[in-house]
Order: C-alpha cells, then sequence, then structure tokens
C-alpha cells in the first residue's frame, strides 16, 4: 500500500522526522536559509496529505483549494497567522502549531532582547571589534539599570508569564495588559494588571508578546509610542505586525522613546537599508525566539508528530483548528 505524501517546506534534521516517516513519504525542500518558492509550494500541495511549513509560506485559499487530499497543515511555529484558518476548516483540513516547547527558549531571548538594548552589548561588542576602545571612561557606553525597574508585558500568554518569572529574578516591578485578567500570574508571579495606555505610561520596560489577532495589528502606533516614557525601551519578540514601523523609527529618531529590542518585523527578512539598521540605540535579531538547538528539534519532532497522527486517523497532539 502506497504511503501518503508529506512535504516538509525548509530543511529538517532527518532525525526530527522519524515518526512521520513511518507513516508517509517525505519530500523536503533541500534549503535550510531559502524560503520555498511559492510555485514549488503549490505544486507540492497538490498532492500532498500533509505540510509541514513554516510562518514564511502562505497557506492560503489558492492553495487550499487546489491540495485535494490535504488532511493536516503543522506550522513550525506558535503562531499561525500565515494560514486561513476559515477555509482551512471549511476544507477539513486540520491546523496545528508547536506551543509549549519553545516557551522558555523564546522567554530568555526576549530577556536577552531587554538587557541587549538597556546595557548597549551590541554596540559595546562593536566598539570594541571596530578598534574604537583606546581608554576607559566613566560613562563610556553608560545604558540603563534592569534592575528594579518597570516591566510592562503586552500579552501575558505563557511566554509572557515566563517572561515575568525572569523578570522576577530581576527585582522588577511587572505590569501586564492582556484581553483577560490572569488572577493566578497576579498571585504568583506577583504581576499587576494594567489597561494599556496606563501599563505605556508606568513602564521602563514595554514587551509586546501579544499575538496577531485584528485587534493587536498595529496596536503600537504613534500614540502608544508618545505616551511611553522618554527612557523607555521597547522590546518586541511576537509580531511585527503588532507594530506600526513608521512611528516606531519616529519616536526613536526624535527621542520619544529610548531605544528598542526587536526579533520579528513586519516584512521579514528586513531590507538592508532599513532605517532601524542605523541606528545604534536599536537590536535587530533575525527572528531567532525560538532558535535554541534543543528547542527547534523539539518543535520538528512535534510538528512531524503531529502530521502523523492525523494521517493515521486519531487527533493531532496540539490542534489549532
Amino acid at each position: 500500500m502506497q504511503k501518503p505524501y508529506v512535504y516538509v517546506t525548509r530543511k529538517l534534521p532527518e532525525e526530527t522526522l522519524n515518526a512521520l516517516k513511518e507513516k508517509a513519504e517525505v519530500g523536503m525542500w533541500p534549503h535550510e536559509e531559502k524560503a520555498v518558492p511559492r510555485e514549488v509550494l503549490l505544486k507540492e500541495a497538490q498532492k500532498a496529505e500533509g505540510l509541514l511549513t513554516m510562518l514564511s509560506d502562505k497557506v492560503d485559499g489558492e492553495l487550499l483549494d487546489n491540495a485535494p487530499s490535504l488532511k493536516v497543515v503543522a506550522n513550525l511555529a506558535v503562531g499561525y497567522d500565515n494560514i486561513d484558518i476559515h477555509k482551512a476548516k471549511e476544507n477539513n483540513v486540520t491546523v496545528c502549531n508547536t506551543p509549549d516547547v519553545l516557551t522558555d527558549s523564546t522567554a530568555d531571548l526576549a530577556f536577552a532582547l531587554i538587557l541587549a538594548a538597556a546595557r548597549r552589548v551590541v554596540e559595546s561588542a562593536n566598539y570594541v571589534k571596530e578598534g574604537k576602545w583606546n581608554s576607559w571612561g566613566p560613562l563610556l557606553l553608560a545604558g540603563a539599570d534592569v534592575h528594579h525597574k518597570t516591566i510592562g508585558i503586552v500579552g501575558m500568554g505563557r511566554i509572557g508569564e515566563a517572561v515575568a518569572r525572569r523578570a522576577n529574578g530581576f527585582d522588577m516591578n511587572i505590569l501586564y495588559y492582556n484581553r483577560n485578567r490572569k488572577p493566578d500570574a497576579e498571585r504568583n508571579l506577583n504581576a499587576e494588571y494594567k489597561d494599556f495606555y496606563d501599563l505605556l505610561k508606568e513602564s521602563d520596560f514595554v514587551v509586546c508578546l501579544a499575538p496577531l489577532t485584528a485587534e493587536t495589528k498595529g496596536m503600537f502606533n504613534r500614540e502608544a509610542f508618545q505616551a511611553m516614557k522618554k527612557s523607555a525601551i521597547f522590546i518586541n519578540a511576537g509580531r511585527g505586525a503588532s507594530v506600526d514601523e513608521e512611528a516606531l523609527v519616529d519616536a526613536l529618531q526624535n527621542g520619544i522613546i529610548a531605544g528598542a529590542g526587536l526579533d520579528v518585523f513586519e516584512k521579514e527578512p528586513i531590507a538592508v537599508d532599513h532605517p532601524f539598521l542605523t541606528m545604534n540605540q536599536v537590536v535587530a535579531l533575525p527572528h531567532i525566539g525560538s532558535a535554541s538547538v534543543e528547542t527547534r528539534m523539539k518543535m520538528a519532532e512535534l510538528a512531524g508528530r503531529n502530521i502523523a497522527f492525523v494521517l493515521d486517523g486519531k487527533a493531532a497532539e496540539t490542534p489549532v483548528s
């Protein structure tokens, strides 16, 4: 009996797909750092019963309506705004993501951005590498303290709570904004709920970890940045489209806020001539929130298991629809 066909849209370590290969014939785009072309994805989807996709792959109505055998799409991410969930449901296609396994790694990265932006780590490292360090000065590359400051977390999901746990280790005052109150977080993490603009006004570090929804798209706009302290540092490890980047550029160039640490952007990869890349007060990373070897291996294994389960007639481990 012929095995069902599954297409993987980015090169993954072969050993992460062992469970999937027992159930399916697996085709894989052979590049790790180059996205699968749209025409290749559409062609492969036409014959696939399963797709293992990245956030950069658009699984939209065009693809779904031309994939008659497709049963499951497993996204290698927590987010899934690249997938038309409603159309997938209409077409009886199960959609899965990879929550939980990347929570701590992403929280580590978010906190690394806080430290890097506050203490001017990247700027200082470049200062040494460029041969500019000729003597010591009392305020040479002096940044801002993180300990005992106020952190405002926008989006108190699993990753937000993990960031709050790290903030407790720095004796920070923790504020949060979320569409729903989180009494357990308030009790266990000493976090205080604030409405959005009160959080912006009171926080030294504003950390965006919100999912991308109609409500959160562009929520960090000119009005939001103007509400922040002039000394505030904005961190985004959530979704790039939550930010009006033109407004953020203006806020940074005009001293409305002090700095930013960004792992996600409206368009990825970010253009080499983007204004963010000219600013010393901006730490810009290539969307590496969950990019530890251990976590990425677990994500790939989970995505593979999800597809294998659905193809075997079982419920997916982590379905979103």
